[in-house]
């Protein structure tokens, strides 16, 4: 584990050593934790395939430079079928070779979405002719989602556990 946490991070009955430092460290905080894990549980059960919502988190998680959520949802995208190369091209962006249309698409919405929180009309019709209502929907929750988590963990110092991927060349968010 790297660091500490600026709070001390709580165990609940039915934890595991495996919890999430993030969600030991929320536990402060019950009345938020719970309504979240409702609706971090209903985005795992979303529209979108699991391919698509990790390749937005990881997004999400390397523009912000979150190193706690870029090694979870490294971890998770392996598990949603994207390879080791996929995973560290995620750092490069929508521009980097080797992306399929809608891989790019989604990149691009999630560079969109954190640089101006709106995603261009370019954008959103490229999106559109591939996806369907409910997952539009769902992209910005799901990089909004990441965002704000990435923010939690960075705010509360919430250290990696051992064994995870850290953030392509080292790269991190430093609070001056």
């Amino acid at each position: 584990m790297q660091g500490r946490a600026r709070l001390e991070l709580l165990s609940r009955a039915g934890w595991t050593p495996q919890t999430p430092n993030l969600l030991r460290a929320v536990a402060h905080h019950p009345q938020l934790l719970e309504p979240f894990l409702g609706f971090a549980a209903a985005l795992a059960r979303g529209a979108l395939p699991r391919r698509a919502s990790e390749l937005l988190a990881l997004r999400a998680a390397w523009n912000c430079r979150s190193e706690f959520e870029w090694g979870h949802h490294a971890h998770y995208a392996r598990a949603a079928g994207l390879s080791d190369i996929e995973i560290a091209g995620v750092a490069a962006g929508p521009g980097a070779a080797g992306w399929s249309e809608e891989d790019r698409d989604l990149l691009r919405a999630a560079d969109e979405l954190h640089a101006r929180q709106k995603i261009t009309d370019a954008t959103w019709a490229a999106l559109a002719s591939r996806w369907s209502a409910a997952q539009l929907v769902e992209i910005p929750f799901v990089v909004g989602q990441y965002t704000m988590l990435s923010m939690v963990a960075g705010a509360i110092a919430v250290p990696l556990e051992e064994g995870f991927p850290r953030l392509p060349g080292g790269a991190r968010a430093e609070v001056s």
